[in-house]
């Protein structure tokens, strides 16, 4: 059941615009710079800031994405003995020595944010990983944080984030359901 709308549109595009700047001013530009947006909400979010920084800076920057099914560490436990539905990974360029950021639509526990890292660094070394976030939850049960955080939402373990985007979702939009 829905309890609140969270962040409607515009500040999904607020959030998403005050990041880039973060991105771009922590990064002293955008030089040697990968975002690698986490199937299947992330890799959107990664593509909208990346138009972002390039409306910005006058440059593009490049911008994949990943697809962490393989690296979950409760893979056994979600497909059941089935196969796992992969949905591939695509990033257009070499990752080794480059500042990579992470980009996802919700931080709760950090394992969905680890299993990138391990899938990541399956691709090359990167000079450094940074993740950005869309919405921070807490309770975390690894030592991960986000470095660009659009929303800080204070969560109960019963409650349920659910962030939407226009091209999976059909609307812009993060709200706060109780777990039924």
């Amino acid at each position: 059941m829905k309890k609140a709308v969270i962040m409607d549109e515009k500040a999904v595009m607020r959030a998403l615009t005050r990041i880039s700047h973060e991105i771009i001013e922590r990064n002293k530009g955008i030089e040697d710079l990968v975002l690698v947006g986490i199937k299947t909400r992330g890799e959107h979010l990664a593509k909208r800031l990346a138009a972002r920084i390039e409306s910005i800076e006058g440059k593009s920057v490049a911008v994949g994405d990943i697809d962490i099914t393989l690296y979950r560490d409760d893979l056994k436990l979600k497909t059941h003995n089935h196969e796992p539905d992969v949905k591939g990974t695509s990033i257009p360029t070499d990752i080794a020595n480059k500042k990579v950021i992470l980009i996802d639509d919700v931080l709760f526990t950090g394992r969905t944010v680890r299993a990138a890292m391990d899938a990541l660094v399956d691709l090359g070394r990167p000079g450094s990983i940074q993740l950005a976030v869309l919405i921070d939850r807490g309770h975390r049960e690894l030592p991960i944080r986000a470095d660009y955080v659009g929303k800080n939402v204070p969560t109960s373990h019963v409650e349920i984030i659910s962030a939407s985007v226009l091209e999976v979702d059909g609307i812009d939009e993060v709200s706060i359901h109780e777990q039924v």
